[in-house]
């Protein structure tokens, strides 16, 4: 029979709340994040700000929000339940939690302490993050390339006085490339 030590699993949360009232009472969102855990009979491992972002799209009307980087130990019947208290949380807009397998606690402090790019890319040697980067940056003046190219081809279609969009050919896509 597993003992309650064994049933307690490594997970990451990435926590999602407001900008503004993590600014304005960092200590209380603290405070609700860890009585969620704590609730949940969870160990917290590490806890930390990562960052403040504008978001994609917004969320419950706002369009900023900081992100708190949480590892803890649980038992894998009581994330329902974490879960479930973010949904009622009126203080925290999302949150994703996911199995931190194989982790050891050197990862985990140093996916704390450097987040972004250098964290994810950090064990790769020094001429492979470069070229990691430069990838990055070529998929990403491709996108630029081709949302120019849909652009021109409305536009076309728009001058010609067309009601629907003409279709993008391979060729248009191609020389976007």
């Amino acid at each position: 029979m597993e003992t309650d030590v064994e049933k307690m699993k490594l997970y990451e949360a990435m926590f999602l709340v407001d900008s503004e009232q993590a600014a304005s009472d960092w200590d209380g969102v603290n405070d609700v994040i860890q009585k969620m855990l704590q609730k949940a009979d969870a160990e917290i491992v590490f806890k930390d700000k990562w960052d403040d972002r504008k978001l994609a799209y917004e969320i419950k009307g706002k369009s900023r929000g900081t992100y708190i980087l949480c590892y803890f130990r649980a038992d894998g019947q009581k994330i329902r339940e974490i879960e479930r208290a973010v949904q009622l949380s009126e203080r925290i807009m999302r949150v994703l939690i996911l199995r931190a397998e194989g982790m050891s606690q050197e990862d985990v402090e140093r996916a704390g302490i450097s987040g972004g790019f250098q964290s994810r890319y950090e064990h790769l040697e020094e001429g492979d993050k470069k070229e990691t980067q430069e990838d990055i940056s070529d998929v990403q003046v491709k996108k630029r390339k081709r949302r120019a190219a849909k652009s021109s081809v409305k536009a076309k279609a728009e001058g010609a006085g067309e009601s629907e969009p003409a279709e993008q050919t391979e060729e248009d896509i191609e020389q976007a490339d």
